[in-house]
């Protein structure tokens, strides 16, 4: 073929249909290139999956194949595989470029054909693995700089309309987790109970939100031995009285990620576990004070630490205290510098989201075993923090009598 294109380069005719506005995209872009300048680059490549969906509008499912979205100083051009069709240009809100399998490699020679002769490029190097690096190399003859952490800044910080919208995300994953908590009940499983709040997610995602793409909204719903990993898989696991449950809901609005977690039990806790259950909150509630203007993740920390550590609880603490929401996922990516860990110091100012979300596991087979979680969204605002969960913890709203 004379052309690795099946489509050449052209502007939209219309406005992407998606929950974020031609003019935020616009924001998005011009603070890119503000880094470009900074940084003395003619253009960037990115190619994450929250990178190409934060600056174009398009989230991609690459299955084997590349994807990018290119900025150089006057252009923002999505480079799509043709298994997609039109789709990446209907979701993308500047230019277009399908490149087909027809030849090895016409992906970059369509990354060649925006980039052109530019000396000084930047990459996210915290998605180019050695085999795209040789790539490029081999494609373009250009020094390469890594603006993956400029970038993630740049995210941190919230616009009205991405706020807006994870406000949207909070109140629906709040409707999931009504859902779940209606539908536990023994001898059922947990594949059933996590349905059914997926269903009702997606449900008012559609109703509310008809514009967006209705993929990737989730539920992990776990029960017993099954609660010691936040991350755990359901299972077909049956509900038994007496168990320990977890309730995790994540919403997905346009890429935008939410979340509520929620500790429960079916049937009255025992001594032990409801002791455990009742530390965890109480450094639920006491993280949540600290969240503010000003205050350090690492320092946040260092104070939930401490609260456990009296309690000689610190050595069930099983990760972080929270982290940042947005453009992200469980497989897109994360904004690693907003997490409430102690290895990381970035000051919380107006814009940033953040959760707050203690877990403690017990080892099975001790009095209280399980896993203990809670979990609300905060946005600081200039006029304060602002919880924007709604959905009640603790033993007087989530033990579930039958």
């Amino acid at each position: 073929m004379s052309s690795p294109f099946t489509t050449a380069t052209r502007p939209r005719s219309h406005s992407a249909t998606t929950n974020i506005s031609d003019d935020e995209y616009q924001r998005r872009v011009t603070a890119l290139r503000r880094i470009l300048n900074a940084r003395d680059l003619d253009a960037t490549l990115i190619t994450s999956m929250h990178g190409v969906a934060y600056y174009s509008g398009f989230l991609y499912c690459a299955f084997g194949r590349p994807y990018a979205c290119v900025v150089t100083r006057d252009r923002v051009v999505t480079i799509s595989a043709n298994i997609d069709g039109g789709q990446p240009w209907r979701r993308s809100v500047d230019e277009n470029i399908v490149y087909t399998d027809w030849r090895r490699d016409n992906y970059w020679r369509a990354v060649r054909d925006v980039i052109g002769n530019a000396g000084r490029i930047g990459v996210e190097g915290d998605h180019l693995t050695l085999a795209t690096a040789a790539k490029l190399g081999e494609f373009l003859s250009c020094e390469t700089f890594d603006i993956a952490t400029d970038a993630m800044t740049d995210r941190m910080i919230k616009s009205d309309e991405e706020i807006a919208l994870i406000r949207e995300g909070a109140r629906i994953a709040d409707l999931g987790g009504a859902a779940i908590r209606d539908t536990i009940r023994p001898g059922i499983r947990e594949i059933d109970v996590a349905m059914a709040g997926r269903d009702a997610m997606e449900r008012e995602i559609a109703r509310a939100h008809p514009d967006s793409e209705l993929r990737d909204t989730w539920v992990w719903f776990q029960s017993g031995l099954n609660t010691d990993g936040a991350h755990n898989p359901v299972t077909t696991r049956v509900l038994q009285m007496g168990d320990i449950l977890s309730l995790n809901t994540f919403p997905m609005i346009s890429a935008y990620y939410t979340a509520l977690e929620r500790t429960l039990f079916l049937g009255e806790p025992d001594a032990a576990s409801l002791a455990i259950w009742e530390a965890n909150i109480g450094a639920h509630e006491l993280g949540l004070s600290l969240i503010h203007e000003g205050a350090t993740c690492s320092g946040i920390c260092a104070e939930i630490n401490a609260y456990f550590a009296e309690r000689d609880l610190l050595k069930y603490r099983s990760f972080g205290y929270g982290h940042s929401f947005g453009v992200l996922s469980h497989y897109y990516g994360r904004e690693a510098g907003l997490e409430l860990r102690e290895d990381i110091d970035t000051v919380l100012t107006p814009g940033m989201v953040v959760s707050m979300e203690p877990m403690l596991t017990l080892p099975d087979g001790t009095p209280g075993a399980g896993g203990y979680r809670e979990h609300d969204i905060v946005v600081i605002t200039e006029g304060g923090p602002e919880n924007i969960t709604g959905f009640p913890y603790g033993p007087e709203h989530n033990v579930i009598s039958v």
